[in-house]
């Protein structure tokens, strides 16, 4: 079904729509593509698009922090040996040593761009989480830090003269020609389609949550730059492994709101329905045991106790800080009566980040020429097959950073003549019987999280397959004309390409866990697995 996956998936003809022309066109407005934008040199064109707001990217909501070692008495090599550790014997050393190395300068210039982090004793606050060694992890507004870190980049980026923000504007497909992207197609409310034209162009548009039933991403997280890049013939790698956050909101009539790490790093006990503190039984770090581990032994011991949640407490700790801590999950859990200082907060997995994503080098380049990419959207190496706990907005800094300075150094050496190019894709004969995208749409999430969800096996994984190849018979062959059916064909495209990275792996690594391959398999399965479209 893959192969049948169509180039582009609406009409257009370049003498029926108007044209925009860019240096560098950055797609995606969270932390990674904002960097990224800031790294492009002065003299050089900016357009960054994004599907809603410049606020509603995944980094806006991250709760926890940017991982670096701050402390004197940390080590680099103790942050790399944590991220190794965590990774599955997947990440690539020396990325994450790079990553791991600019971290303090990269964590000093939000500071510099007016990022307000929490301080204690006159210096930065630094928590700690699942799977780090030491205390490195900067936080702001307590449980807020992606708010204030994105408020800082946005109004920094928004002060440039180069560089030029589209809102609510939907990246439809890159433009490829001669192996080349060469820009996008754009749609918004207001112009309709665009040609956006660009020299180069970064990939910034964050992860897939939404095709998972149980996700703490926001409802732009639909997984477009995976698909529009697999379209285009760009390398995706590593998809099987998407990343559960084990402590997810679980209230009926709730969005489901992540509940940070950082509170069991203060302290926060999970147990079961019957108040058993459960997690010296799965690993002996308890509470700060890696997010895979964490997640697993929460849907054990919900089958053992046959209750549809666990529950994190921090009753016994002191009030005041709690509420100073962790003001925004206060604020939430209150709206639904809970106390968090009183109450029991009842939590169980969701999906929270793509580890997985478009294959990238050191620099942030694709496989596919004049096209780059940061950030979650990526497969850089850094994360393997399970990402260490804060140092997704770390990736997104130092990735976006490098993406924009090697893109902005490649546009320089573009011929001069720089212009639009004949590519049309004509009109198909439209369906006569309505599709209920919603139906489908509820559907594909709810076969996703129970075949591709915290525990898999081949059997589910297959009837998934067979079920989602049955909706891209149809769903794909069509084209749309709003987002709705744009985002499903990307969801669908992209959990198609899931279900078959998870298939293949027959082993358990990182955040992958087949039951029927329980055992992680270094003699065959220390390898990526990796898609193009031609094959």
């Amino acid at each position: 079904m893959l192969e049948r996956i169509p180039r582009y998936l609406v009409p257009f003809h370049p003498k029926r729509v108007p044209h925009r022309f860019t240096d560098v066109l950055v797609i995606g407005g969270g932390l990674a593509g904002l960097r990224a934008a800031l790294a492009v040199k002065s003299d050089q064109s900016v357009m960054v698009i994004t599907k809603g707001s410049l606020r509603q990217s995944n980094s806006n909501y991250a709760q926890g922090g940017i991982a670096g070692v701050l402390d004197p008495e940390d080590r680099f090599e103790d942050h790399i040996a944590d991220t190794l550790t965590v990774g599955g014997q997947l990440c690539d050393p020396a990325v994450v040593e790079m990553v791991v190395r600019e971290a303090p300068t990269r964590i000093g210039e939000l500071v510099q761009w007016g990022t307000h982090f929490d301080q204690e004793s006159g210096g930065l606050a630094l928590g700690r989480e699942g799977g780090h060694s030491h205390h490195r992890i900067v936080h702001a507004l307590g449980d807020a830090t992606g708010k204030e870190v994105m408020r800082a980049v946005i109004d920094r980026a928004c002060a440039l003269p180069n560089v030029e923000t589209w809102e609510h504007a939907f990246t439809l497909d890159l433009l490829t020609h001669d192996g080349r992207c060469r820009g996008a197609l754009v749609w918004s409310a207001e112009q309709g389609q665009v040609l956006v034209w660009a020299k180069q162009t970064i990939l910034c548009t964050g992860g897939t949550g939404q095709i998972y039933r149980e996700t703490t991403n926001p409802e732009v997280a639909t997984g477009d730059g995976l698909a529009i890049a697999y379209r285009a013939g760009a390398e995706l790698r590593d998809m099987e492994f998407m990343q559960f956050h084990p402590t997810v909101l679980y209230i009926a009539g709730s969005s489901r709101s992540l509940i940070t790490e950082a509170m069991r790093g203060e302290g926060a006990r999970l147990v079961d329905r019957d108040g058993y503190r459960f997690m010296a039984d799965y690993d002996p770090h308890g509470e700060l045991a890696p997010r895979d581990v964490v997640s697993r032994a929460i849907v054990t011991q919900m089958e053992r106790t046959r209750h549809p949640s666990v529950y994190l407490d921090l009753t016994h700790l002191d009030p005041a800080a709690v509420r100073a801590r962790f003001p925004g999950i206060a604020s939430t859990c209150a709206e639904f009566g809970l106390d968090i200082t009183r109450d029991w907060i009842p939590v169980r997995p969701g999906a929270h980040y793509m580890v997985g994503g478009v294959t990238v080098d050191i620099e942030g380049r694709t496989t596919l020429p004049g096209l780059w990419a940061a950030g979650e959207v990526t497969s850089s190496g850094l994360h393997g097959a399970n990402r260490l706990a804060s140092n997704s907005l770390l990736e997104g800094l130092v990735y976006g950073a490098h993406a924009g300075e090697s893109a902005s150094r490649e546009a320089v050496e573009v011929d001069d003549d720089f212009h639009a190019l004949p590519l049309v894709n004509p009109a198909l004969e439209e369906g006569t019987e309505p599709l209920d995208l919603a139906d489908i749409r509820n559907s594909l999430k709810s076969l996703v999280w129970r075949s591709a969800g915290v525990r898999r096996c081949r059997e589910h994984l297959v009837e998934a397959a067979e079920n989602i190849d049955r909706w891209c018979g149809y769903v794909l062959a069509r084209q749309f004309a709003d987002t709705s059916g744009w985002e499903l064909q990307n969801m669908l495209t992209v959990a198609r390409i899931i279900i078959a990275a998870a298939l293949a792996r027959e082993e358990t690594r990182g955040v992958h866990f087949r039951t029927d391959f329980p055992e992680q398999d270094d003699v065959h399965w220390k390898r990526r697995i990796a898609f193009r479209r031609d094959g």
